[in-house]
């Protein structure tokens, strides 16, 4: 059983890493290309494409909130840490009230996350200014992101508990520079 439980873990912590990395590969490349192709055109000719400052914000708010599901599997969520630092035998107990916080936010995310887009989506005007892309899509990742924070976080305390379910070494490394 408890091979197939750290398999299954495995796998959603890979399907996961897939997700977030792919994604903000995709969204950089294309806020990248649409931000440096509007500067060439306005420097080389009369041409400005208006909808490129849109498409790189909207890009920004997506990498945000991608990325704080990317920061908890690489542990490197903001937290303060000077008791655990001082009285190093009440570390784990701080990391499982660290990790109880960010569950709780992660909740309140997709809770009001699910209120808002609920909201946006019933209104048919609420689009983007110059591409007339419907808002609610960009509202969609609030309550996404949560419950991918959500999984993520599980998976962490999972690891504090039962070992990792799968060593990255960047995660690794993360770890051993914040923890000495």
């Amino acid at each position: 059983m408890k091979k197939t439980s750290r398999k299954i873990l495995r796998k959603i912590d890979k399907t996961l890493g897939a997700i977030e990395d792919w994604s903000l590969v995709v969204v950089v490349g294309i806020a990248l290309i649409s931000g440096l192709a509007n500067i060439i055109l306005r420097k080389t000719t009369t041409i400005n494409l208006y909808w490129s400052d849109e498409v790189i914000r909207k890009s920004i708010y997506f990498c945000t909130y991608i990325g704080c599901s990317a920061a908890v599997r690489h542990r490197s969520l903001i937290r303060v840490d000077a008791l655990p630092q001082i009285f190093p035998v009440t570390r784990k107990f701080f990391n499982f009230v660290s990790h109880l916080a960010s569950l709780v936010f992660s909740t309140f995310l997709i809770w009001l996350g699910w209120g808002l887009l609920k909201m946006v989506y019933a209104d048919e005007y609420a689009t983007t200014a110059t591409l007339q892309i419907p808002e609610w899509y960009f509202y969609a990742i609030l309550p996404l992101v949560g419950c991918m924070m959500f999984i993520r976080i599980l998976l962490v305390m999972w690891e504090d508990l039962f070992g990792r379910v799968e060593a990255e070494p960047l995660a690794v490394a993360t770890e051993e520079l914040n923890h000495g």
